[in-house]
């Protein structure tokens, strides 16, 4: 056995000889911790510091000192990202109130964090600049690219743009200007013809706009939803339809009770026997006469086709001499004022004349009172209670 452990331990020797010094200096570089991991940039506090331009200008005085001690040293306390401190949100005028802009510092923690370590041999940098220019033998020619910035140009460029940050803070702030002649040119331009009939939207435009957007919205949420069932577009737009086709018979009926009797032109004359044909005054001078000679059911009769003739004469229906006294009273709408009136005359009138039943002066005074009313054009007044009149 030893003559064989003998060889081994030696090969092993060998090896642990040969990769030591390797082995060591990693163990060193992951003992200490500074460079174990690269320093980070220090996050940002969540809300920002509402700073006056005092304080930003003590802020951004201090940072300049920080670059410059972080170029001077280049260490890890030196070039700390969490001296930066919080963001900064400044007026942007002097006025009280007056609105906040953010000042953000990300990009100097980044570079701080960036400076800790030092910046390479600068003549490898240039030979890399120039392996990039020069164009390679049997290769197409690249583009050539600027050699990049070295952390401490960075470190001045920062520099530079703090002091520039402080000098525009010292500046006196530029006044709003009144823009006097850019306001005389609009005021010239509005006041031409184009704009003339220009006015400003009245409520009515505005409750308008209101609906039309209700209605957008509705249009807009019925299309996604057709989207996604098919047949729920096929029912609305079936729906419409039908609702449309049921107004349109709707008002169609409506129009045809409401202008069944279409009024006559003016230039033709009543036919011949109509009740028309023969002037009111004329019925109505009958039935008086008829009246004072006592025949009271001769004198309802007068006073029935005196309102007759006078409703005609008005164009309410066309003159037709073959009508009965209930096609008359259907001719008349059932909203119209009139038609409780001439329904009990027309009443009154058939019991009496076609009825055979005996009449008096009773009967006779409410007719008259009710073609009155017809012939005047008012409401006449209907009475529930009636007599005979004997």
């Amino acid at each position: 056995m030893k003559p064989q452990t003998a060889p081994t331990c030696a090969l092993a020797l060998a090896v642990l000889l040969a990769t030591g010094p390797a082995y060591a200096h990693n163990l060193a570089q992951a003992g200490t911790p500074a460079d174990s991991t690269p320093a980070a940039a220090a996050p940002p506090a969540a809300h920002p510091h509402d700073a006056s331009y005092d304080e930003y200008r003590q802020h951004l005085t201090a940072l300049k000192a920080i670059v410059d001690s972080c170029a001077k040293y280049r260490d890890i306390k030196a070039c700390d990202p969490a001296q930066v401190g919080v963001d900064d949100r400044v007026p942007v005028s002097t006025a009280p109130n007056a609105e906040r802009r953010l000042v953000r510092y990300g990009w100097l923690r980044v570079l701080l964090s960036r400076a800790q370590d030092k910046d390479t041999d600068p003549s490898e940098n240039g030979a890399d600049a120039k392996k990039q220019t020069a164009p390679a033998t049997g290769t197409p020619k690249e583009e050539a690219r600027p050699p990049k910035r070295t952390t401490t140009q960075l470190l001045i460029d920062a520099k530079d743009r703090l002091a520039g940050d402080l000098a525009q803070i010292d500046k006196p702030s530029a006044e709003t200007p009144a823009h006097a002649e850019q306001r005389a040119v609009m005021n010239q331009v509005l006041a031409g013809r184009d704009f003339a009939n220009l006015e400003e939207p009245t409520a009515k435009d505005s409750a308008l706009e209101k609906v039309g957007n209700w209605l957008n919205k509705i249009f807009d949420s019925a299309a996604r939803l057709t989207q996604h069932s098919a047949w729920v577009g096929r029912v609305l737009v079936w729906g419409f339809i039908l609702a449309i086709c049921i107004g349109l018979v709707w008002g169609l009926m409506q129009l045809e009770r409401r202008w069944r009797v279409r009024l006559v032109p003016d230039d033709h004359a009543p036919a011949p026997g109509a009740a028309s044909a023969r002037d009111w005054q004329l019925w109505l001078e009958d039935a008086r006469r008829a009246a004072a000679a006592g025949l009271w059911r001769e004198a309802i009769h007068f006073v029935y086709w005196a309102s007759i003739s006078r409703l005609e004469s008005r164009r309410l229906w066309p003159a037709d001499r073959a009508r009965t006294p209930r096609e008359y009273l259907a001719l008349v709408a059932a909203d119209d004022a009139r038609k409780p009136g001439l329904t009990t005359l027309t009443g009154s009138f058939e019991r009496v004349w076609y009825g055979g039943r005996p009449a008096g002066e009773t009967d006779y005074r409410k007719a008259e009172e009710i073609a009155s009313a017809l012939i005047a054009g008012s409401t006449p007044a209907v009475s529930t209670s009636g007599g005979s009149g004997r």
